[in-house]
């Protein structure tokens, strides 16, 4: 892991597939911002009653949810598989004084230290799926014993038809294919679906209802 990233977004210590990052730059390029700048509501709400530790931000993007979970304490894992959004993020920290470990890589590519973070947070990501369940797996491994997984979706994309514009929802993680792997160590503290608590502006607006997993490993 790093503390610094470099100056342009096709970083050589980048660790995953090209094709996804290419993709993710391409999406980040057309915007000056896509994202609020604000926290994710479901986050906000679920951390509310943990004792501040070492975090894991899942798909960071331009770094909101990171800079948030610093303020509060916390010692920040932010990875990012758009190097254009993680330059914007390291700006964001720098104005407001918080320090983030950056990590420019795929999930399942990272090399994160195991079993090593008391919340692991992943706020709509893009992952994608696998015969192997690489990245569920992923998600999983690198909660430290006591900690807690926090995976929120978009409620009723995992059901959606594939559209023209490319998506199509067999092809990436949803909640429930993570609450399928969990054995008896772990409790499931939260599994429902609830109207959005979303920050005005930004990509992902207009969805209404989210799919909140919470789970805590128990050893």
């Amino acid at each position: 892991m790093t503390d610094n990233i470099a100056a342009g977004p096709h970083t050589d210590g980048y660790l995953g597939d090209p094709a996804v990052r290419a993709e993710w730059d391409d999406r980040y390029t057309e915007r000056q911002q896509l994202w609020s700048g604000r926290p994710n509501g479901a986050l906000v709400a679920e951390v509310a009653g943990l004792t501040p530790g070492r975090v894991l931000d899942v798909g960071c993007g331009e770094g909101a949810d990171a800079v948030w979970l610093a303020r509060g304490g916390w010692d920040v894992t932010a990875l990012e598989v758009s190097g254009v959004a993680l330059e914007r993020a390291a700006g964001h920290a720098r104005d407001a004084g918080v320090a983030i470990h950056w990590v420019h890589a795929t999930l399942t590519e990272a090399a994160l230290p195991p079993a090593s973070f008391d919340l692991v947070s992943a706020q709509y990501p893009a992952l994608l799926r696998t015969p192997d369940a690489a990245a569920e797996r992923a998600l999983l491994a690198a909660v430290a014993p006591g900690g807690v997984l926090l995976l929120v979706h978009h409620a009723g994309m995992d059901t959606r038809h594939a559209d023209d514009g490319g998506f199509d929802p067999a092809d990436y993680v949803w909640p429930s294919m993570v609450a399928d792997l969990l054995d008896d160590d772990w409790e499931i503290e939260v599994d429902e679906q609830r109207p959005r608590v979303a920050p005005e502006g930004g990509a992902g607006s207009h969805h209404t209802d989210d799919l909140v997993l919470r789970v805590r490993r128990l050893r």
